[in-house]
């Protein structure tokens, strides 16, 4: 008999908690944006936006997001954290346009004794009569248990006393956080599946944060143990370490929890990820999973042969899941296969003589520390097609470049013509002026009339990247006729040193 799945409710905290991220604060425009994504394109189910009686600054987001909600139909998918403070957050809320309330309580003994000083009864009461406030004005009430996993751990007597209380109170879901992110797995699983067990009918969310780096492995042992929503931030954003990040979060879920469904989309995922990272300036590491830049590049060109041998080094993960691609980094450890693979995306096809050259090219480039990428390709295929087709009778074996400040450059260069070595210095206006300068004087000696520079172009590839490799491309006349040679380098100056060594061989 196929067993039935049950859904799991998506709580994105990102707007709230994630806004806690040390040096981070979103706009009301850029509130507005992340909610209106997150809502109708990853289509989690609700969302945290704000604390009530923040700032101006915060109403106003929020007031933005309530008026958006309600005329698209999603006003109570949008919640507000509110304090127990009498009537002033309720109030808040209701001038903000906001309907759904996550009422912050103490969830262990030890918050309840030294920060509210005051006795369960009390707080209780408390609590009650801000409910029952809230649900007379027609708000809906869901209730934070603020510290619940040391609550658990130090005071099971007044968690379960609380919850006994909360039960029988007009709200709709219990938020369970790790406020500190102290769970471990295991015990995780055996709260969360207690509490399941004990209230039937109360809704349990559960809220990781990410201390330990355990977040995604409570988040599933929690769903596990049957919780019935999780909160989750983009990018795993808020205080500290953060919270559970959204896309390792269902990924996890949708590849190794069979039994439950979210609505979120998944495909989804990275667009939000980049969105929030714009708007945040919240940086997050090349090798997050899922959404960082790396995570779908294979390096090793082992690993590129193995993929086209039967798919050998994928796993559940494809990037097509999440809208992203499959890449091939270039670098000292890549192999012909991996070349390849980039050479096919671009349309290229090489002889295995040329693919070797070129892998060994790319090879050095790495070993130099140079960021190689695919768009470079074109440009090494066609620095090394050119220079084999010439006979190398000059090189250019050394050169020192000078440039200081208030002194004009200068460089040093030794050469050989058909195996006669040649040192000379000389300055000029520029390092490659300082460069040809120094070059006259030795084809002055060798009585040759150097070609006349007609042109000189640099040009990089797509995407403007300082560390990018550089392409100079000089135009010369010699003898009434006009003809260009390339230079390749991540330098522009060295990269007309190599334009020009392949003139000189040229004539």
């Amino acid at each position: 008999m196929k067993k039935t799945t049950r859904h799991i409710e998506i709580m994105d905290t990102t707007l709230r908690d994630g806004e806690q991220t040390s040096g981070v604060s979103f706009s009301a425009s850029e509130k507005l944006t992340i909610a209106q994504l997150l809502l109708t394109e990853v289509k989690v189910d609700r969302i945290e936006i704000a604390s009530a009686r923040v700032s101006e600054g915060e109403f106003n987001a929020v007031k933005k997001i309530t008026d958006w909600a309600r005329a698209n139909g999603f006003i109570n998918q949008v919640e507000v954290l509110t304090f127990v403070d009498g009537a002033t957050s309720v109030n808040w809320m209701l001038e903000a346009g906001a309907e759904v309330m996550n009422l912050l309580t103490k969830g262990s003994l030890n918050h309840l004794t030294h920060q509210l000083k005051k006795t369960p009864e009390e707080h209780f009461g408390e609590i009650a009569n801000l409910i029952q406030l809230a649900t007379q004005k027609g708000l809906q009430c869901n209730v934070y248990l603020e510290d619940w996993s040391n609550g658990m751990r130090n005071s099971k007597e007044y968690v379960l006393q609380y919850l006994d209380f909360i039960k029988d109170q007009p709200i709709k879901r219990v938020l369970l956080p790790d406020t500190l992110g102290v769970l471990i797995p295991s015990e995780t699983f055996d709260y969360v599946s207690e509490l399941v067990k004990r209230y039937p009918t109360l809704h349990f969310d559960f809220h990781a944060h990410n201390d330990y780096d355990l977040s995604i492995a409570n988040v599933m042992e929690a769903v596990k143990a049957g919780a019935h929503g999780i909160h989750l931030t983009v990018n795993g954003m808020g205080e500290r370490a953060g919270n559970a990040p959204l896309a390792s979060a269902i990924a996890v879920l949708n590849d190794f929890v069979p039994e439950v469904k979210t609505n979120v989309v998944e495909k989804s995922l990275y667009t939000a990820s980049k969105l929030v990272e714009a708007f945040s300036g919240f940086r997050i590491s090349a090798n997050k999973p899922i959404v960082g830049e790396n995570v779908f590049t294979q390096t090793a060109g082992i690993h590129a042969d193995g993929d086209k041998k039967n798919n050998l080094y994928y796993n559940d993960l494809m990037p097509e899941r999440f809208g992203r691609q499959r890449k091939y980094a270039l670098g000292k450890t890549s192999g012909k296969a991996n070349i390849d693979n980039n050479l096919q995306q671009l349309g290229i096809q090489l002889s295995d003589a040329d693919l070797k050259k070129v892998t060994q090219r790319v090879i050095e480039l790495g070993d130099r520390k140079e960021m190689v990428t695919q768009a470079d390709l074109p440009y090494i295929i066609s620095d090394i097609l050119d220079s084999d087709s010439l006979e190398q009778k000059v090189q250019i074996n050394n050169y020192v470049l000078t440039h200081s400040k208030d002194l004009k450059p200068s460089v040093t260069l030794h050469i050989s013509i058909n195996g006669e070595f040649f040192e000379e210095h000389a300055q000029g206006d520029g390092q490659y002026d300082a460069f040809v300068n120094a070059l006259k004087k030795i084809y002055k000696l060798k009585k040759i009339e150097l070609p006349l520079l007609v042109d000189y172009t640099v040009r990089i590839p797509p995407g403007g990247k300082s560390d990018a490799l550089c392409e100079t491309i000089i135009s010369w006349l010699h003898n009434g006729k006009e003809f260009k040679t390339r230079g390749l380098d991540s330098d522009q100056t060295v990269a007309a040193i190599k334009a020009t060594e392949k003139m000189l061989n040229t004539i």
